[in-house]
């Protein structure tokens, strides 16, 4: 019976952050009260209550259900472990413009998350996780290149910090503008083609 009940509280849950994700793409984070997903999802208010504590954190369970594979490409090495080079951060980051590219879901949320959220007072917690996993990225790229800026035989014209830097916006900002026209074009190419460029213009190859 234990069970079953879990399952149907998991279920609940579930129905809940669609409905979030339905109103939250259609009207935008702040116009979206809990009271809205609720009557959207067939729920009491109070089972909005059961499952998350308030608004953003409704809005980071939906996010984190969706972003979970696109978070583990960004893990760092356990300690003692090696860091990644830049061929495995390159991959990587196509890796999640693919994901993003071909997952419908996650597209929509990405797209909430980028277009349809305001970081206002409530939602502290919401600017708080976009924040920790851009200087997630931001730290991954900086160690890469790091590492392969010590590879090369000249010094490098710039920093790792500056490098890493230069790179974060260069994906963020094409992942922002294909958010706005997904069929303005493929991003995963656009990615491929971008980023291996500027890393050519810092002196460095990838595969």
């Amino acid at each position: 019976m234990a069970r079953r009940t879990k399952a149907d509280a998991q279920a609940t849950r579930n129905t809940l952050l669609d409905a979030a994700e339905r109103l939250f793409e259609e009207k935008g984070v702040s116009r979206t009260s809990l009271n809205d997903i609720a009557m959207a999802a067939g729920a009491t208010r109070g089972a909005i209550y059961w499952h998350f504590k308030d608004k953003a954190d409704l809005f980071n369970a939906m996010m984190e259900r969706a972003t979970g594979p696109l978070e583990q490409l960004i893990a760092q090495p356990p300690p003692g472990a090696p860091a990644p080079g830049m061929d495995q951060v390159y991959a990587a980051i196509l890796e999640a413009l693919r994901h993003i590219a071909t997952d419908a879901s996650l597209r929509r949320v990405m797209q909430i998350g980028t277009h349809r959220v305001e970081y206002v007072a409530e939602l502290d917690a919401v600017q708080a996780r976009h924040l920790t996993l851009h200087r997630q990225w931001l730290a991954r790229n900086r160690s890469a290149l790091e590492h392969a800026f010590a590879q090369r035989p000249c010094p490098a014209a710039v920093s790792p910090d500056m490098a890493a830097l230069g790179q974060q916006v260069l994906v963020e900002g094409l992942l922002q503008s294909w958010l706005l026209d997904t069929e303005a074009f493929d991003l995963v190419q656009a990615g491929r083609c971008t980023i291996a460029t500027y890393l050519r213009g810092l002196g460095l190859e990838v595969r």
